[in-house]
């Protein structure tokens, strides 16, 4: 195994197994982008044109993955509207199982190898003391600008799937689905959502190799004529049923409608008779930054952990 293999679908569906695991046993140390859904949805829509800088590493006991490490390293970030962005610094996914938990210097050592002389970030759980102390041990730090009040610093959310209100579109406006709506309007729906995207019809068609990926689970919103006014996609891990929105978007031009919460209404119910009984969602912590948390509180979502994003210079 070599420093530098870049991460694989199959690394996925290991990293996805994992998180199914560390989930059922604690799941408030599953790290912001280590969740199943995270996992399919970070690699599905990045690997054709970022998968080249993501190298990583594996490590098994017993036949079973315990730990993991996924560098992104620096590259070029090309938008929808044509911007280009230079990325030069690197940052770390990554999970270790709680049972395992000392290979976390392990996982450090070899991000401080894979990324020696670029500016490093990480973001591991605020629960995980363990991994916090040894991170900390190795010359990383709490970033005062992504801790801030209008930090990046995330949140997971969630709720039970009982007692869900009946989800009430604007008069016009229907619930689709990707298989329906079909693949230029999937993708469409995420780009308007969250223009300037990086999101493309190869990205998407990265994402629909997820095996856990269910066409059923990609909910669309149309408007009156014809435009998709919103989408999101679910994740179902069946071993711990639950599901995961990730990601959620609304076309600017139809915000502050309630179509974001019709949405999320209807999505738990399709979540629910799929078999979910609970449902998590991430979304931005810091104060100076409401929008999406509101949104999700509005339906029923409370928060449950965070992550504390920590820096460590070039060097």
């Amino acid at each position: 195994m070599g420093e530098f293999d870049v991460v694989t679908v199959e690394d996925i569906r290991l990293m996805q197994s994992l998180a199914q695991r560390v989930t059922a046993v604690r799941p408030e140390l599953v790290n912001s982008d280590a969740t199943f859904g995270e996992l399919a949805w970070i690699w599905g829509k990045g690997h054709a044109c970022d998968g080249g800088t993501w190298p990583r590493r594996l490590w098994l006991s017993g036949g079973e993955l315990v730990a993991w490490g996924w560098a992104y390293l620096p590259h070029e970030v090309r938008r929808s509207d044509g911007s280009v962005r230079q990325v030069t610094s690197a940052y770390l996914g990554y999970q270790v199982h709680p049972e395992q938990a000392e290979l976390v210097d392990e996982v450090i050592d070899w991000y401080d190898r894979v990324a020696a002389g670029l500016e490093r970030t990480v973001l591991p759980s605020m629960s995980d003391g363990f991994a916090l102390k040894r991170w900390e041990a190795h010359g990383y730090q709490a970033d005062p600008a992504a801790n801030g009040d209008m930090g990046s610093w995330t949140q997971l959310n969630e709720r039970d799937l009982t007692d869900l209100a009946q989800p009430a579109l604007p008069d016009g406006f229907r619930f689709g689905h990707a298989a329906d709506a079909g693949p230029e309007a999937a993708v469409r729906a995420h780009v308007d959502a969250w223009a300037p995207s990086t999101y493309t019809a190869e990205g998407y068609e990265g994402v629909r190799r997820m095996a856990a990926y269910r066409s059923d689970l990609h909910v669309l919103v149309e408007a009156p004529d014809g435009t998709m006014a919103a989408s999101t996609i679910m994740w179902l891990d069946e071993a711990n049923k639950t599901a995961e929105f990730e990601p959620v978007g609304t076309h600017p031009d139809y915000r502050r409608l309630g179509i974001g919460s019709a949405m999320l209404l209807h999505g738990m119910r399709l979540a629910r008779d799929a078999g979910a009984m609970h449902m998590t969602v991430a979304c931005y912590g810091a104060p100076g930054l409401p929008a999406a948390r509101g949104l999700y509180y509005g339906v029923g979502f409370r928060p449950f952990t965070r992550d504390i994003p920590l820096i460590k210079p070039a060097g």
